[in-house]
């Protein structure tokens, strides 16, 4: 074989050298060259074209450079030195270049520091955040993951930051400035949406999610105690728009069967989402309440009592009985044709509210007994009933408590609009986001509605139309004095009979196997894991609005708009001796610059470090 005029061949006859064409090694001053031209902004491309490299070598010349850049990135700005306004992060080539290597699992946080940084507001979220645990829970689930230049912490908060300025979907990413939502991670530039969506599936291939949602409501109940007395159950259907045949579900908010998924939602007394997981298809709240139950009883122990709140969705005597037995107290909305209280059992009660607004119940409290089981069994229990008096209507309320008065009562199940309020705040947030539409087999020994059932209840109604028409014949005839045969009206009554045999022998239910064998559903793993960060940014969000109730006259009505136009706001970020200070400018309105620098200074006094760092987190607001 020839050698095609090439020269050096050495040991391999004719044959073309293996291994690459170009040099590969990095001699002389090249590698402080390839350094240089990165640094001036040009392409790994470029720089590989002009140092005449490989795209790798360009990358290990990076390396090479890693440690010593890091260092020198990491050193504070000394408190004397002026900030430079709107200034730019440090770029990170070396640890991209470490991490494209496999030789680095997440960047450590670099404080960019600067005077008029967009969107500082956000960190205000960071004390409430450290108390979600939801940091803390993803590294014990997942881990150390895969070499990558975007930590597990870094891509939490993208998802946390991103979701407080409006954009909680990966695809809002785009709508961000990168190296804004850069800064508030402690790096260049944030993760992109092809980034983020890669990681996440990456995540959800380990079949975690539910651990995570599980560990950070273990956080919550140690957390929280004292908000643990009285949980909220409820539904929410999520509406899916794609192509695939799903199954499908009651959207009450459209009035209207379709495809859709639903989502069982635990909450704590004060509102805060505790747990969430995906209901099976067809699953009524009375079913989604015993894995409720269990669910409740696995995070708080088997001798604690807390109270189960729901809506008449989940009426059921029986399970009422079946609660109570194992340990659970139950509080909801009586259901059916009620008989009213006479108007002179009403007493008024004094109610104060979570903002200390008084309000005025008239309440009537009496022992009551609900039958079922076809009136062979009955439940005892507790009613309340409000009456409204202006318009005279009256609520009625069951509860299983005896020991608490009664505007407890119906103080407890009124707040089940703080449920209501978490579906209406997170909704905006991604409550609804698909955030994957990959799919798994649906289970095929589902029983779902046989088809064959309803065929066989028309064919029964077409039958009973004709005997009923047979009937009329013979009728019309002998008013007219005519002897009309019966023949027609026994033949028809004969097939009706023999109609309701074999509808009779077809079951009502049958295996989705049967019916459809390549049934789908939405596989939620993916979901969950977003979810987890909605919680964590919820609750966060929520304990800062509560936070904001003695600072602030409207707070129960505007103190999430407040933390919206807070979490937007610009400001100073300056690193001093081991504070991380947060300058934040002043809001669109006095009052309301005066109680974000109140918060701000018991967010200070949290001691809170920046995720990732040492450095001790100290707010103000310019001017105050």
């Amino acid at each position: 074989m020839g050698n095609n005029g090439n020269v050096g061949l050495g040991n391999y006859g004719g044959a073309h050298r293996p291994g690459p064409k170009r040099p590969s090694k990095l001699v002389g001053d090249l590698a402080e060259r390839i350094c240089a031209w990165r640094a001036e902004g040009r392409s790994l491309r470029e720089v590989a074209s002009l140092a005449g490299v490989s795209t790798d070598t360009v990358r290990r010349a990076l390396a090479g450079q890693a440690r010593p850049a890091i260092a020198e990135a990491a050193a504070p700005v000394p408190e004397e030195a002026g900030l430079v306004a709107l200034a730019r992060p440090e770029p990170r080539d070396t640890e991209r270049a470490l991490a494209h290597a496999g030789l680095l699992a997440g960047a450590e946080p670099v404080i960019c520091e600067g005077a008029g940084l967009p969107m500082m507001g956000a960190l205000l979220v960071l004390p409430a955040l450290a108390v979600t645990g939801l940091l803390d829970a993803a590294q014990a689930v997942f881990g150390v993951p895969r070499a990558a230049f975007y930590s597990i912490r870094s891509l939490l908060l993208s998802l946390v930051f991103s979701a407080l300025l409006g954009e909680p979907r990966a695809e809002g990413l785009t709508r961000l400035d990168p190296v804004a939502l850069g800064r508030l991670l402690g790096l260049d530039r944030a993760p992109e949406v092809g980034t983020v969506r890669r990681r996440m599936e990456a995540l959800a291939g380990l079949r975690r999610a539910d651990k995570l949602v599980m560990a950070l409501a273990r956080h919550h109940v140690a957390a929280h105690p004292e908000a643990m007395g009285v949980l909220y159950v409820d539904g929410h259907v999520r509406a899916y728009h794609g192509g695939a045949d799903l199954p499908r579900a009651h959207l009450a908010r459209a009035r209207i069967a379709m495809a859709a998924t639903t989502d069982t939602w635990l909450a704590d007394a004060r509102g805060d989402a505790v747990l969430v997981w995906s209901s099976p298809p067809g699953s009524a709240l009375t079913g989604e309440l015993r894995a409720a139950a269990r669910a409740v009883r696995d995070l708080l122990g088997p001798d604690a009592r807390p109270t189960i709140c729901f809506d008449r969705g989940g009426w059921s005597p029986a399970l009422f009985a079946e609660l109570v037995e194992a340990g659970f107290d139950v509080l909801t909305y009586r259901k059916g044709p009620l008989r009213p209280e006479p108007a002179n059992r009403f007493i008024a009660h004094q109610v104060t509210g979570t903002f200390g607004h008084a309000t005025t119940y008239l309440l009537a409290d009496r022992p009551v007994r609900i039958a079922y089981d076809n009136r062979r069994r009955y439940f005892a229990c507790r009613q309340v009933t409000r009456r409204e008096d202006a318009t005279g209507h009256q609520t009625q309320i069951l509860a299983t408590r005896r020991d608490i008065d009664a505007t407890k009562v119906a103080q407890a199940t009124f707040s089940r609009w703080r449920e209501e309020n978490l579906f209406r705040f997170m909704r905006p947030r991604g409550l609804d986001a698909m955030d994957s539409y990959a799919k798994v087999a649906d289970d095929p020994t589902r029983l779902v509605t046989n088809p064959a059932k309803a065929r066989a209840r028309k064919d029964l109604a077409a039958a009973r139309a004709d005997v009923a028409a047979a009937k009329e014949a013979v009728l019309a005839d002998a008013l007219d004095g005519k002897h009309a045969p019966t023949r027609p009206v026994e033949d028809a009554e004969a097939a009706l009979v023999e109609l309701k045999k074999a509808s009779k022998a077809v079951p009502a239910k049958i295996p989705l196997g049967e019916v459809r064998p390549d049934a789908q559903r939405l596989d939620d793993e993916r979901k969950r894991l977003h979810d987890a960060a909605r919680i964590a940014t919820w609750n966060a969000e929520h304990a800062l609005a509560r936070a904001l109730g003695p600072h602030y006259a409207r707070a129960e009505d505007e103190a999430h708009s407040l933390l919206g136009e807070a979490f937007a706001t610009s400001g100073d970020l300056q690193v001093v001796g081991e504070e991380l200070h947060v300058r934040l400018d002043p809001l669109s309105a006095p009052r309301r610059t005066r109680a974000i620098a109140a918060l701000s200074a018991e967010l200070t006094a949290t001691e809170t470090l920046y995720p990732g760092s040492k450095l001790r987190l100290v707010y103000t607001v310019k001017g105050h």
